[in-house]
């Protein structure tokens, strides 16, 4: 029987694709000969098994590959975006034992298992095992002990701040429950005689120091040129360090404007900007005609003085010839604006209301804030005036003034309007400053205050207590006892930390310093969190201070955003619209027109002025690192072997890339 050609059709098919074959050699009866079982075709289902199981394995070798090619994507991409050397090499070793205790937690060799036993030598049964037991007797005999001891040293630290965070916080206390204020004695203004003069009057200097600030001159000189206090016994001065031209023409076009109102205003520019406001502000001071002044405003270029600022101020040095500075408080028109500027005023709120209230009312010393102050012009020269030793120039001649006998005064009932930075670098760069600044003056002060001849108690204040422990220990102590030896005793657990120091006191402590702010508990672990974070930066910045770095000696104006209460919107639009009727009442008479005209002018004036309320911004490094933080400190209350796991692998590896990465960030 002649088979069928159908067959060769079916193999065709059953081929990849190619040239045909065309007059084939073969034979019919070759094919039906003795070597017939050679041309027969394999079974059709069992080839198809064998080519799919050989797709099947390149396909999985495909995706493997794949995965491995991104895996050395991301870390190459890690390894570049680091610039130390050194920390790459602790990425890397981290990364190694970071794998062997996986490894080595698979095999079951860990102190948490039951049947675990630390074999003899001749019961060793690899090489891997070997180098773990060793590895545990190396941490145990020598990692140990020193992190032990670190950590205890560190736990000492924190307990004498939480101490010093309590006694301030029952000296607030007791300040409202005694109802403890400086007070006026009757009112030094008053005019006596008929016609009314002002001579009760003292002579102040106003000054608003700035430097670029595009976007708050307008409204920080129209608030100061508003103040109630007559006009030929007050001087304001707008010290312009700006090197953009266009911002020193706006600048001068509104001081020119209030000019002509009437208002004593003047504009200064200096070529070269040297000392930072420091060198603005003692430039200032240089002018013959300071020396008429009795008093001097310092207002920052943000802040916004209410009209009666002086009136409520001015009168505290009536009488009372050893009161050198007084300060007002802060009051931020942005506080609202996202988790950020909520933080920040936590933090502020704690400063104002109980730090500088308690030592002013008991200790009558306080950091100079730089701003929303009025000094006695005569304590800035008995003091050296101002200095450009330092980025903190308001706390240097704060505690020269302190160490030539000087009291200060803080108000508390007395607010300026400000803002505070609504960016993550812009507040970044403005910590730097604050936390470098005080290092970097304390070992210029230190010869001074030991030589000065201010109590015994009053030397032990400034450097114990205002300089080390609230400016150098609780950065140190912060950064090392939970960015570095908590996240270490998963490697390390022999150096495990005690639960009320890593949970209860921080708690505790929170709550005290949210106290102030009680409308902010909601954000009461965001702010936990971002406060440990932080502590990266200040660290850094304090380091840098202490030892002099290039870093400290940075001046960064911090990037404002122009925001202005909704009342004051409202005041602007209607001064506007006002003075806008009379001046066409002026050319053309006081018709409908002009009334309709007018309204419109208001409502576009409301309209524009309502800032648009932004979306939180979450800051997704930061706040991270801070979360990684939090399960750091969650770690002791893990007592199941498969949740330790799943902890040490995602801490492990999520704290290193990120940590290390936001690190080397900051210490580029």
């Amino acid at each position: 029987m002649v088979p069928s050609f159908d067959f060769s059709n079916r193999w065709m098919k059953g081929t990849h694709k190619g040239t045909p074959v065309e007059n084939p050699t073969f034979s019919v009866v070759e094919i039906n000969g003795a070597d017939a079982a050679a041309f027969r075709p394999v079974e059709k289902t069992r080839g198809r098994n064998a080519k799919q199981v050989t797709w099947f394995l390149i396909l999985k070798a495909y995706h493997a590959i794949g995965c491995v090619t991104w895996f050395a994507t991301v870390m190459w991409s890690l390894m570049g975006a680091i610039r130390k050397r050194f920390i790459k090499v602790f990425l890397v070793s981290s990364l190694v034992v970071l794998v062997f205790e996986v490894v080595a937690y698979l095999q079951g060799w860990h102190f948490g298992n039951p049947c675990l036993h630390i074999p003899r030598a001749a019961d060793f049964e690899g090489l891997m095992h070997l180098v773990y037991v060793a590895w545990l007797r190396f941490r145990g005999e020598y990692i140990a002990p020193p992190l032990r001891a670190l950590s205890k040293f560190c736990v000492v630290l924190f307990l004498i701040q939480s101490v010093d965070r309590m006694v301030l916080c029952f000296g607030c206390f007791w300040i409202k429950y005694k109802k403890i204020k400086p007070r006026i004695d009757g009112d030094p203004l008053k005019v006596d005689d008929i016609e009314g003069n002002a001579c009760n009057h003292p002579m102040v200097l106003v000054q608003i120091p700035m430097c670029n600030e595009k976007e708050v001159y307008e409204q920080s000189i129209s608030a100061v040129c508003q103040i109630d206090w007559p006009r030929d016994r007050l001087l304001i001065q707008v010290l312009d360090d700006s090197d953009d031209e266009s911002i020193q023409w706006l600048i001068k076009t509104e001081v020119t404007k209030w000019s002509k109102k009437g208002i004593n205003i003047i504009y200064r520019h200096r070529l070269v900007r040297t000392g930072y406001k420091a060198g603005n502000l003692n430039s200032a001071m240089s002018c013959d005609y300071v020396k008429d002044y009795e008093f001097v405003a310092i207002f920052d270029a943000d802040f916004q003085p209410n009209p009666d600022f002086l009136k409520q101020t001015v009168p505290y040095f009536k009488d009372n010839p050893e009161l050198g500075l007084v300060q007002a408080r802060w009051s931020f028109v942005n506080k609202d604006e996202n988790l950020l500027t909520r933080l920040q005023n936590i933090n502020l709120c704690f400063h104002f209301e109980v730090e500088q209230q308690v030592n002013g009312a008991f200790l009558n010393f306080f950091g100079f804030n730089g701003t929303a102050g009025v000094w006695r012009i005569r304590t800035l020269e008995e003091s050296g005036g101002w200095l450009e030793r330092t980025t903190v120039e308001d706390m240097d001649i704060a505690v020269r003034a302190h160490l030539h006998g000087w009291k200060f005064i803080f108000v508390n009932d007395v607010k300026v309007l400000c803002e505070v930075p609504e960016s993550y670098e812009a507040y970044r760069k403005q910590q730097h400053r604050w936390h470098s600044g005080p290092m970097q003056l304390f070992r210029l002060c230190l010869p001074a205050i030991l030589r000065s001849k201010i109590s015994a108690w009053k030397k032990g204040n400034l450097i114990l207590l205002f300089f080390l422990l609230r400016k150098l220990i609780l950065p140190f102590y912060s950064f090392t006892l939970f960015c570095i030896i908590l996240p270490l005793t998963m490697f390390v657990p022999e150096a495990e930390l005690p639960l009320w120091v890593i949970c209860y006191v921080p708690v505790f402590m929170s709550f005290l310093n949210i106290l102030p702010a009680p409308k902010s508990f909601p954000f009461i672990v965001p702010y936990l969190l971002f406060e440990n974070t932080m502590s990266v930066t200040k660290f850094n910045a304090m380091v840098s201070g202490l030892f002099h770095l290039g870093s400290s000696y940075e001046w960064i104006v911090t990037k404002k955003a122009g925001r202005s209460s909704e009342s004051d919107l409202v005041v602007a639009a209607e001064r506007e619209t006002k003075s806008t009727i009379e001046q066409q009442k002026i050319h053309r008479g006081a018709s409908d027109s002009v009334l309709v005209d007018s309204n419109q002018c208001k409502e576009q004036k409301e309209t524009s002025g309502t800032p648009v309320k932004k979306a939180n911004k979450i800051y997704k490094k930061e706040l991270t690192l801070a979360f990684l933080l939090l399960t750091a400190s969650v770690r002791s209350l893990l007592s199941a072997q498969g949740v330790h796991f799943y902890y040490l692998l995602f801490q492990g590896v999520t704290f290193l890339l990120v940590g290390l990465d936001l690190i080397g960030q900051q210490m580029s």
